[in-house]
């Protein structure tokens, strides 16, 4: 029988247990970017430290200001709303990773976003310049901009006006 290749066939080895072993992986991953401390928990338990070992990382690392949940949730909000999406999906995207309402909402406050605008970007993007003349058309844009975050009278509003002047040269 043939041995098998790739990542199964090696053994996985476990690493020795240093004494700041959690917190130096921990770091080590703030160095490349922004984690949420439950990412980090997570992170930190596939790579076998224990639960206990990694709360206090985690809160060193807090304590030191190398961790913060909502500087994490500013740069993913900035992130995300550059890339088009729109606050109902940034919202569920840092509710996943363990962000608090209240950090939830101030970033999304601070970036100072016309979500209306972006919305329309997109639009025009998505559509690439061919108007909806149907109402299928006009379904399937409006479902692509509900699947990017924007709420439904934005939506309603947009695809009224694509369909009222499919030359985009309203407002």
């Amino acid at each position: 029988m043939k041995p098998q290749q790739g990542k199964s066939a090696r053994p996985r080895t476990t690493r020795p247990a240093r004494p700041d072993g959690g917190y130096a992986d921990a770091l080590g991953m703030l160095a490349r970017r922004e984690h949420s401390a439950q990412e980090l928990a997570s992170r930190l338990a596939r790579r076998g430290h224990a639960p206990d070992e990694a709360d206090a990382a985690i809160a060193r690392l807090r304590e030191q200001h190398y961790q913060s949940d909502a500087r994490f949730a500013q740069a993913l909000a900035r992130h995300r709303a550059g890339q088009g999406y729109g606050p109902l999906r940034i919202r569920a995207e840092l509710k996943s990773h363990g962000i608090g309402a209240a950090t939830i909402a101030s970033a999304l406050a601070q970036l100072e976003v016309d979500w209306r605008e972006v919305a329309a970007a997109q639009l025009r993007r998505h559509a690439a310049g061919k108007p909806a003349t149907g109402t299928a058309a006009q379904a399937r844009l409006a479902a692509f901009l509900l699947r990017r975050g924007f709420d439904a009278a934005t939506v309603r509003a947009l695809t009224r006006a694509q369909w009222a002047d499919p030359d985009g040269e309203s407002d």
